[in-house]
């Protein structure tokens, strides 16, 4: 997509806390045929159904918070103009956006801002019929179950939801383990889709995600929204697709969400595509739980020329890749890349939502089936409209040449990492014979996105890249390698609260990357931190030396996944990837917060509006894009909860 010069789109939404909420455009959806929107009508509206899993999977108490703040916030008839109530919007603005009470990056509960004597005055003052009581409950109670987690730092302090009963993590991993064959070529990915609970008499045993069983009351629409999706199906493959993942939510089988996973990659000729499931599992510290997700989007059929021609030639990039022969697919199968417009996001997609995405996770399936590589064009194109004259790259990037540089090329080189990272990078290289998918345990998704974004540095700089006509010129990749570069050593600090460290996986991947490349290029100078007035800037002094560095890193990453060399991974992610120069930061916070801009972004939906004729039939659906952010989130409440909302027991 390329953005016209007069774009007169309104994107920005709202701004609060440390986040900037923008709305994103989905052009070409008029054009569509009208099976096709009711198609994505149904899939958007499946996606939308699943919101209370996630924030439900982050923390048990999330949904009791969350529907007890928009009680008081739609019912309080007082004064909304102090101090106090504008702090518990705010809150509650975060609550929405991060699908919990936990920051959706660092993971550490955010403060309330307001005295919880402020809060308990505010719920006495409207009807406890508003509020999530059980029978017999009263506000006291809900009070006393509630403030503590709210209020108190040390009370739940990390979110996670996905293990009960005090299970440790070697408890769980011993569980798991006990599970897998070694011998399997196939694995399942065990307990994906579950919380691991320890029962009286300290058993333990799985509660699936399925109907009929936990989180049945939002399964249950999700697949009714999907039955009701299948008359639309573009053809039959995709009507099998949905078959089998109703039977999936259905059953709680992970060998049927294999089965759905491998059709679903196969499927390249679809227009309308979607994403709904237990799909990630960077939440969970162990790496083995998945939170829930959707998007649901259609094909970029321009943008998607520049995908085809990396997917068509998965095969070279494979064979010249810098890594050890061994850890190289001998055959690359069933690689299929394309650009995408998203319509809706939902789940662990929304607000924030990722700019990229391959799947399936599943090594097995990526090895003997493939993988499907999607580039988000419309989201990475509201970010570049949105960031346009904000000042940023004039207070990080050193010098001019660097931002005439940026100017020309940022947004395409960008968007090309993205397609190789996702179309390349994740589905390269290969696991060798008895090694175990989860060896490196709680830090494999950090370097599972180290190994994707070397790869497509990596490549970036590659002659390929202008004889494929991807980029118009050979010195165009120096964009990205100065942005990554200034973002992991610099940039990306602004989103770190002082005396923090690194948390979040892709940070902390680039982070990793970054620092290696500083470090083990100190002696060529190859990356220098330069003062000037008192500011620190990144400066690269030589680029092919830098893409070199890239390949000696992703050598060795991809030898650490491929051999399970768990304790070798760990010594890059914790010299790496985590801490911070204190200094460093508190200098980079407080030039960022001087542009008065959000570290943060996330995004609103559009609005599907039906039209229907007087025999109640659907003629047409178009997308509606002025609902605001708190008018949706109190939409998508209303009409969007399943589960119960009441406090644990």
């Amino acid at each position: 997509m390329k953005a016209p010069d007069n774009d007169t789109f309104d994107y920005a939404v709202d701004r609060f806390a440390d986040i900037q909420i923008l709305r994103y455009r989905a052009p070409g959806f008029d054009t569509l045929s009208l099976k096709q929107k009711q198609l994505i009508y149904h899939l958007s509206e499946a996606a939308l159904m699943g919101r209370d899993i996630l924030f439900d999977q982050k923390c048990r108490y999330n949904l009791a918070i969350r529907h007890t703040l928009e009680a008081v916030y739609t019912h309080y008839a007082g004064d909304r103009e102090n101090k106090n109530f504008q702090s518990l919007e705010t809150y509650l603005k975060r609550i929405w956006f991060s699908n919990g009470i936990h920051h959706h990056y660092g993971n550490e509960k955010f403060a309330p801002g307001f005295p919880a004597e402020y809060l308990d005055a505010l719920l006495r003052s409207i009807s406890p019929s508003a509020l999530p009581l059980r029978k017999e409950e009263t506000i006291d109670d809900l009070i006393g179950k509630l403030f503590p987690v709210i209020f108190h730092p040390d009370v739940l302090p990390r979110d996670n939801n996905y293990y009960a009963g005090g299970i440790t993590p070697q408890e769980a991993e011993n569980f798991y383990a006990q599970q897998k064959d070694p011998a399997d070529p196939t694995p399942i990915s065990y307990g994906l889709n579950s919380r691991l609970e320890k029962q009286a008499g300290g058993r333990i045993a799985e509660n699936v995600w399925k109907t009929g069983g936990l989180y049945t009351e939002a399964l249950e629409p999700i697949v009714a929204e999907l039955k009701e999706a299948l008359p639309y199906a573009e053809n039959k493959t995709q009507e099998n697709i949905i078959r089998h993942l109703i039977r999936y939510y259905e059953t709680g089988n992970l060998r049927t969400f294999d089965a759905y996973n491998i059709l679903w990659v196969q499927d390249t000729v679809s227009e309308v595509d979607f994403v709904n499931g237990f799909i990630e599992t960077y939440g969970d510290p162990l790496g083995i739980k998945a939170s829930w997700e959707s998007t649901v989007n259609f094909i970029d059929k321009e943008a998607t020329r520049r995908t085809e021609i990396i997917s068509t030639n998965a095969q070279w990039f494979e064979d010249h890749s810098p890594v050890d022969e061994r850890f190289r697919k001998k055959e690359v199968k069933g690689v299929s890349a394309k650009v995408i417009t998203v319509v809706m996001l939902g789940g662990d997609c929304y607000p924030a939502t990722p700019i990229g995405i391959n799947l399936p996770n599943a090594d097995w399936i990526r090895r003997d089936h493939g993988s499907k590589s999607v580039t988000i064009e419309n989201i990475t194109h509201a970010y570049d409209q949105a960031s346009q004259g904000n000042g940023f790259n004039e207070e990080f990037v050193w010098s001019d040449a660097e931002l005439e540089s940026i100017r020309r090329y940022g947004f395409l080189t960008n968007n090309l990492h993205t397609d190789l990272h996702e179309c390349l990078g994740h589905g390269s290289g290969i696991l060798l014979a008895g090694v175990d998918p989860d060896a490196l345990k709680s830090h494999s998704s950090t370097l599972e996105e180290t190994r994707a974004d070397l790869f497509g540095l990596y490549y970036m700089a590659d002659n390929q890249m202008t004889r494929l006509g991807l980029l118009p010129d050979p010195e165009a990749y120096k964009a990205e390698y100065y942005q990554y570069i200034m973002n992991g050593l610099l940039t990306q600090l602004v989103r770190i609260e002082p005396g923090k460290d690194i948390e979040e996986a892709h940070m902390r991947n680039r982070q990793l990357i970054a620092r290696w490349a500083y470090e083990h290029g100190q002696d060529e100078q190859v990356i220098e931190l330069k003062k000037r007035n008192n500011k620190t800037y990144v400066v690269i002094n030589d680029y092919p030396r830098l893409r070199t560095l890239f390949a000696t890193l992703l050598a060795e990453v991809q030898r650490i996944k491929s051999e399970g060399d768990y304790q070798a991974g760990k010594r890059l992610v914790e010299t790496y990837a985590i801490k911070v120069d204190p200094a460093l930061h508190a200098e980079i916070r407080e030039r960022y917060a001087a542009l008065k801009l959000s570290p943060y972004r996330g995004f609103v939906n559009p609005v599907m509006k039906v039209t229907k004729n007087s025999q109640g039939e659907t003629v047409d659906i178009h997308l509606d894009y002025t609902e605001s952010y708190t008018g949706q989130m109190l939409r998508y409440s209303r009409n969007y909860s399943f589960l119960p909302a009441y406090c644990p027991e």
